[in-house]
């Protein structure tokens, strides 16, 4: 380790808390549909949206008629998608004449995209053409994004609300979060990569000479307009195979701290934007740091390990890091940094091979999605997430002095507390039932790369990066199969789901409550000691869930690694 790593890590670390409240106060203003700056550009449109489909946006939506909204709005984007795949070899904009994905492998990425998890079981650039990139991927990078921030305003709302019947309007928070807040974002940031050398060309491939005389293929396409919502949306699917390590997705050292920082910034915000609406900022503040100590622990940890490299290289006198599978270009700080956030954010994206890492270097990125979401998270769903443990913290501490547990002048009662349960144990279901049967069906197994603990980290990091809807891959797995396709694609419904809809009868129902005024007995939660209990219960009650797992993955691999033992 080194001070300019720290340095790198530091300067990250300044730059998103310095966003999150201006940022929070504009997204606070979209979704109370307050007037902003861009709002004489920008009005009109969202007026117009409203007219063309037949939506009043005034008219607010009891819970539930909210949730069939946003499912039905799902299920449309995913035959949309399924259709532009599957019909590709017939489609305009495909200059390489891409053919039909296969059914499962259709299934598979329209279901990640729906779901803003963006795995991808196949190479972009040789699989898909410019138009089922446009047209299905990049349209739901934004409203899937758009999805997330939703769902989370409902929630606010119902902490924020008393007595109230209703939750907001669905079509109104997708249309202010896609119009307001990620559009205007992505147009900043993709002219910001265009002028440091992402493509955005509508061009076909080009064919160059190399050194040797050799012809190579070279591809190209509109990339710098999804790189920008992949990374604000926290949806993570490359344009190309390699993903934010490809030379033009992510050229620079400055284009790898904007594109870090952007899936970072708005989920930060949200903290910010919970503070203000229920009329506290120090609340979102609490839950802000929470969501620090995690990032922060698993930096310091992924970088130890990464400088720390391996000690059967040092035996041989090679000492440095583990550079392996890391471009040279960012280095062993700015890529194990890449690693924390993308996992931490449900991003996906990735600047290096984790399958690469070390074996606790791998374990952090594999930790933080098995969390729950919880470490800034996805757009919207972070915060979400976040606050399902808060409800679990608010009653194990209501249970520990004898009190009915309060949060935010709310009772949390039997109701909230089943619902959070049934959402937080979605992702184990999951995770760890697709990964049992994984570990034992010979379909499954023959698409390992890699024998021992290894290998199995690899199964355990797929269905733990579906369920938790984050995308990025450990690599060493061809998933691209029928199994894994339809099994990753399983995981990442219920992953999204199973924890979306419990989180809205919850926000009905903690809506529908009078306010009770605070007491002598309330518990604070605006202090250090409820960041505390909040750390607490996360770990034991979201982390503890999967230790058996990881101990036969990543930890035994550890232990194998100091005695000599390679896989």
């Amino acid at each position: 380790m080194t001070l300019n790593g720290w340095l790198q890590i530091a300067l990250f670390c300044a730059i998103v808390i310095a966003l999150a409240k201006p940022l929070g106060w504009y997204m606070t203003r979209v979704m109370a549909s307050e007037r902003t700056f861009l709002s004489p550009v920008l009005r009109p449109v969202e007026r117009l949206l409203y007219a063309g489909a037949g939506v009043d946006e005034r008219q607010e939506q009891h819970w539930l008629t909210y949730t069939v909204a946003m499912l039905v709005f799902n299920a449309a984007g995913f035959v949309v998608l399924f259709a532009l795949q599957r019909l590709q070899g017939f489609l305009p904009l495909n200059p390489m004449q891409m053919s039909a994905l296969s059914p499962d492998s259709a299934f598979n990425t329209a279901v990640s995209f729906v779901t803003n998890t963006n795995w991808q079981g196949y190479g972009g650039e040789s699989t898909m053409g410019y138009l089922v990139q446009m047209a299905g991927l990049t349209v739901q990078n934004f409203v899937s994004a758009a999805t997330g921030i939703a769902i989370a305003m409902a929630l606010i709302r119902g902490f924020a609300r008393a007595s109230a019947k209703t939750v907001g309007n669905f079509w109104a928070d997708l249309t202010r979060s896609t119009l307001y807040v990620l559009l205007p974002l992505s147009i900043l940031c993709a002219l910001f990569y265009v002028s440091q050398g992402v493509t955005q060309t509508l061009g076909s491939y080009v064919d160059a000479t190399t050194l040797e005389g050799a012809k190579q293929t070279i591809a190209v396409g509109p990339t710098a307009s999804q790189l920008a919502i992949k990374m604000l949306g926290t949806n993570g699917g490359g344009f190309f195979n390699a993903n934010s390590a490809h030379p033009f997705e992510n050229p620079t050292a400055l284009t790898n701290l904007v594109e870090m920082v952007s899936i970072f910034a708005i989920g930060a915000a949200l903290t910010n934007v919970f503070g203000r609406m229920v009329g506290d900022e120090r609340q979102g503040w609490v839950i802000f740091a929470a969501m620090g100590v995690f990032f922060l622990a698993g930096v310091a940890v992924t970088y130890w390990a990464e400088a720390g490299g391996n000690p059967a290289f040092a035996a041989l006198g090679i000492d440095g890091g583990n550079m392996e599978g890391k471009e040279v270009r960012f280095g062993i700080a700015a890529s194990a940094l890449f690693a924390v956030v993308t996992t931490a954010a449900s991003c996906g994206a990735v600047n290096a091979m984790l399958d690469s890492f070390m074996p606790l270097g791998g374990l952090i990125p594999v930790v933080n999605m098995q969390l729950g979401e919880v470490i800034i998270g996805g757009v919207g769903a972070g915060l979400y997430g976040i606050l399902l443990f808060v409800i679990l913290a608010i009653f194990i501490a209501g249970l520990m002095v004898g009190r009915t547990p309060e949060y935010l002048g709310k009772k949390i009662e039997a109701k909230e507390v089943k619902m959070a349960m049934l959402a937080v144990l979605s992702l184990p279901l999951a995770i760890l039932g697709f990964t049992a049967a994984a570990a034992v069906l010979p379909t499954a197994l023959a698409s390992l790369a890699n024998a021992g603990p290894h290998g199995y980290s690899e199964i355990l990091y797929a269905y733990t990066s579906g369920a938790a809807n984050n995308g990025s891959a450990f690599a060493g797995l061809s998933a691209n199969t029928p199994w894994y396709n339809l099994t990753i694609g399983l995981a990442m419904l219920m992953g999204r789901f199973l924890v979306i809809v419990p989180v809205l009868a919850i926000a009905g129902s903690l809506a529908a409550k009078k306010t009770v005024p605070a007491s002598a007995g309330t518990l604070p939660t605006h202090g250090g000691l409820f960041v505390g209990l909040l750390i607490g219960v996360i770990l034991i009650v979201g982390g503890l869930t999967y230790f058996p797992a990881l101990a036969v993955g990543p930890i035994v691999e550890h232990f194998a690694m100091l005695a000599g033992q390679t896989f």
